[in-house]
């Protein structure tokens, strides 16, 4: 960052203003992301953390980095939606189709594209830190900080995955460094009974194992055989679909809820591969009998672990733009 180009965005130059923020712009929204579980939230704060930053620019002396003044308008303006109201209210007129095991408490909760995480810079983290990036955009670390209280989810943020200090994240908060060291003892701890962070090894991203383990689920689900799709989960296999709050655990549960849906399934034409969260994801389309074309019905996202598949998560066709998938195919 030059002294020219600040000085310009100061004079109130937009291209030089956003010259300075542009590198940032991703990082950003990926930080909101995992404050907020939600793509279209996070765009909301990013939008309005840029112009906290167009109009607040003059106020900016260098006592830090540009990055981590941007970070920490980011972050307040993430703790100030969580605190302010309550999550958008969610109707839920259907009834579970199967026995659930459980209602999901995290019903907002969207996939981030993995074509927005093209070009994010490496995470600088600590030595207790998240050990991949990988893991610090699960669909289960995500969920798993929802459950949080808002300041515990920006501590464990600023410290495990963007490596900031103790002191640096108690000066990111306006906090004391024991309260941060408090709030992270905390934050950790729940994070990990939660099991977001003890992900089993799984085949190598894009290999040939990783595409074999797909073929075979597609396969499988595309022709609604409930016996061979079941054998491909894991026994502590999770099934959710948001914004609904059913969920079903374990192979024999998960079973039960693939039967009571097949009947009144329309058997799909096609599943359009797409990447979300680091992990394998679709579109699902069905054939329409008069037209001939392809209708997007839904959206899974599946979490590999080992050979096998961990989680199945079924996002409603409102998430299909960000991930590039059209609302119709042609035949």
């Amino acid at each position: 960052m030059s002294d020219e180009l600040l000085d310009q965005a100061r004079a109130g130059n937009a291209a030089a203003f956003a010259a300075l923020v542009d590198p940032h712009r991703t990082e950003l929204q990926v930080h909101c992301y995992r404050m907020l579980g939600s793509l279209q939230d996070a765009e909301d704060a990013l939008q309005e953390t840029l112009l906290a930053a167009w109009v607040g620019l003059a106020g900016f002396e260098g006592r830090s980095s540009l990055r981590t003044w941007l970070y920490r308008i980011a972050t307040h303006r993430c703790l100030n939606a969580l605190r302010s109201a309550s999550r958008r209210p969610i109707r839920v007129e259907a009834g579970a189709p199967a026995e659930p095991s459980g209602m999901g408490e995290v019903l907002w909760l969207q996939p981030y594209p993995d074509v927005l995480l093209d070009g994010l810079p490496d995470d600088a983290p600590g030595p207790e830190a998240l050990s991949e990036s990988r893991e610090a955009i699960s669909l289960a670390f995500v969920t798993a900080l929802q459950l949080l209280p808002p300041t515990q989810r920006a501590v464990l943020l600023l410290r495990d995955v963007l490596g900031y200090s103790a002191r640096e994240s108690a000066e990111l908060l306006g906090l004391s460094e024991d309260a941060v060291t408090s709030a992270l003892k905390r934050a950790r701890a729940a994070v990990r009974s939660r099991g977001a962070l003890d992900e089993a090894p799984t085949v190598p991203l894009r290999s040939a194992a990783e595409r074999e383990l797909l073929d075979r689920f597609v396969a499988a689900f595309t022709a609604g055989d409930v016996d061979a799709i079941v054998a491909l989960f894991t026994d502590d296999v999770w099934v959710r679909m948001p914004p609904l709050p059913f969920e079903y655990h374990g192979r024999e549960a998960a079973g039960r809820f693939l039967a009571a849906i097949r009947p009144h399934r329309t058997a799909l034409a096609r599943m359009v591969p797409v990447r979300a969260n680091r992990q394998p994801a679709w579109g699902e389309y069905v054939r329409d009998p008069a037209t001939g074309g392809l209708h997007l019905v839904g959206v899974l996202v599946a979490v590999l672990s080992g050979d096998r598949i961990r989680e199945l998560t079924h996002f409603e066709t409102s998430v299909a733009p960000s991930l590039g998938l059209p609302r119709i195919l042609d035949a």
